[in-house]
């Protein structure tokens, strides 16, 4: 009888893990059920995989003038051709990856960073501090983006680190309002009162409580995110906005802009790429939302 009241305990618990891993392990199959979602993950995690490794297989220098400018793709060996210096386009695509994704990154955080502060302290605290920060996010939020980019970049400069500051901070306002709704709803669930009750202090129940539980749709934000930095580093380096000094996509396509109608091949191969790692971030930030949707794994 003991070991029967023994075995039926430890099947008890074995079931309440399995309960408890359940959410994310249904998350994950419904992610990977989804085959735009996965078709997007394989997609960008070859373009990261080439954008590293490439520029240590493939090593000629992306501003070295190897050829006569304007080589057709294909030309002499040189498999996209070369840009209005006769450097190797292939060069500049291949060393270009991990730049464009260095900034998609890093403005990302940085907005991820400043939206979830600012959402968390005026979902938490609310009264005064939610008026004043969410006046602060809606001045912000009416704000053209790329304009106000646009004059960060032009009065301080177009260095890497400059460019992704200002995608960065004009782009927060969305995780902002994504976090504030989260924590308007968690602040009053009993395990947070629980908490508090227990002698939590503020900052701990904002990180270690609250924050965690806020994280699906953040995440989805953030994956989302990425491609708009992206899109945006485009944007300023086709108007001419970009560090000269260093190869990226959007750099690539603004020094060949002028061209475009005579050579047009250096303006759309780095824009085909941009376009088909923004796709891929979408369509991984599609298969986030679903997976992490807790009404859509109900269905």
């Amino acid at each position: 009888m003991a070991n029967d009241t023994t075995a039926a305990v430890l099947h008890a618990d074995r079931l309440e893990v399995a309960k408890a891993r359940h959410p994310l392990a249904e998350a994950a199959g419904m992610f990977f059920r989804n085959h735009a979602a996965v078709a997007g993950l394989v997609t960008l995690t070859i373009i990261v995989v080439a954008s590293l490794v490439g520029p240590f297989l493939y090593t000629v220098d992306p501003y070295e003038m190897v050829w006569a400018p304007f080589s057709e793709p294909g030309a002499e060996g040189f498999l996209f051709g070369t840009d209005y210096l006769g450097r190797d386009l292939f060069a500049g695509v291949v060393n270009g990856g991990r730049v464009t994704l260095a900034v998609g990154l890093s403005a990302a955080l940085l907005s991820v960073f400043i939206g979830v502060s600012i959402g968390a302290l005026s979902g938490y605290y609310r009264g005064w501090v939610e008026e004043v920060l969410m006046r602060i996010t809606e001045f912000f939020q009416v704000l053209p983006t790329l304009l106000f980019s646009m004059v960060l970049v032009a009065l301080f400069g177009a260095s890497l680190a400059m460019v992704t500051f200002a995608i960065g901070i004009v782009s927060w306002t969305a995780v902002a309002r994504v976090t504030r709704s989260e924590f308007l709803r968690l602040r009053e669930m009993e395990y947070v009162t629980s908490s508090r009750s227990s002698g939590a202090r503020d900052l701990g129940l904002m990180l270690i409580v609250i924050l965690p539980n806020a994280l699906p749709p953040i995440v989805v934000q953030a994956a989302l995110m990425v491609g708009s930095a992206i899109l945006f580093e485009a944007g300023l380096s086709f108007l001419g906005l970009s560090d000269p000094n260093v190869v990226s996509w959007g750099q690539i396509i603004g020094s060949n802009r002028p061209y475009i109608l005579d050579a047009g091949w250096t303006v759309a191969i780095p824009g085909f790429f941009i376009f088909i790692t923004v796709l891929a971030i979408s369509l991984v930030g599609d298969g986030l939302n679903d997976a992490l949707n807790p009404k859509l794994r109900e269905r």
